[in-house]
Parts: structure tokens; C-alpha cells; sequence
């Protein structure tokens, strides 16, 4: 059925349980995963031109730190259950993009990610990075809330 799962994190306890679950589905159908964690990239600001300068190396070292732990956090939990997985992270404006761009580059055939589950006015300002990636990628996502 399904040979290889993107298992995308942002470090939350949500998304680990997504990953758990992404895991879990992995061990049963023999399949390996890929775990992958958006980085946002340092927030430019034409008035703040010299605070930007000064901590956009700092901010990018941190982030990637974090991302890091995350993905290590994944392959350690995949590692425990017997399952096969590499990971990366991408530094990108828009999460949704770098998932559905990960599973076309990585050939993952299945996507399993978290939601929120957020609901009128919260959805409508905060967007749905998972409700993203179903309308714009081309595999199946299995939604964890």
C-alpha cells in the first residue's frame, strides 16, 4: 500500500502525535518514513534595517538548531519502532509549499501531518497549512488532530 510517509513536524505535541501515528502506520505496512520541518525565514523589516542585521544570523542558527532537535526527536521515535527514516528541513515563507515539495522530491506516497482543527474567524487569519497541502499536493494526507 503505502511504501514511504513524509512525516512533517514543527516540534508541537500535536505533531509529534501525528508523527507517532505516521510511525506506527509505517511499522504495520513496512514502510520507511521522512521526517521534514519548515524553517520561516528571519522576518525583514525596512524599519528595524539594523536590528535585522544583527540577529538574522543568530535567528537562522537557532532555527536550524531547533530543527535539528525536532528531526532528531523523529528519527529517534522511527528508530524505536524498527522504521526506516532520513529527514531534512528547508527554510521557506510558506510551510505548505516546502511539504508538498518535499514529498514530490522525497517520492513519498502518503503525507501524515496535524491540524489544529481550527474553525471559523481562527481558520479565516490563521490559515490551514495542512488544508494547504490537500488542495495543492498529489498524494493522499492523512489529517492527525
Amino acid at each position: 500500500m503505502f511504501k514511504h510517509i513524509l512525516l512533517p513536524t514543527d516540534g508541537s505535541e500535536l505533531s509529534l502525535r501525528a508523527v507517532d501515528a505516521g510511525i506506527e502506520l509505517a511499522a504495520k505496512l513496512g514502510a520507511r518514513v521522512y521526517a521534514f520541518h519548515v524553517i520561516a525565514p528571519f522576518p525583514a523589516s525596512v524599519y528595524f534595517a539594523e536590528f535585522v542585521v544583527a540577529n538574522e544570523p543568530s535567528y537562522t542558527r537557532e532555527a536550524i538548531a531547533n530543527a535539528e532537535r525536532y528531526l532528531a526527536d523523529v528519527r529517534q521515535r522511527a528508530q524505536a519502532a524498527g522504521v526506516p527514516c532520513e529527514s531534512s528541513h528547508e527554510i521557506d515563507a510558506r510551510p505548505y509549499s516546502a511539504i508538498v515539495g518535499a514529498a514530490r522530491k522525497q517520492q513519498c506516497d502518503l503525507i501524515v501531518m496535524a491540524s489544529h482543527g481550527w474553525r471559523g474567524f481562527d481558520r479565516l487569519l490563521l490559515g490551514s497549512e495542512t488544508h494547504k497541502v490537500i488542495l495543492n499536493g498529489d498524494v493522499p494526507v492523512l489529517v492527525w488532530r
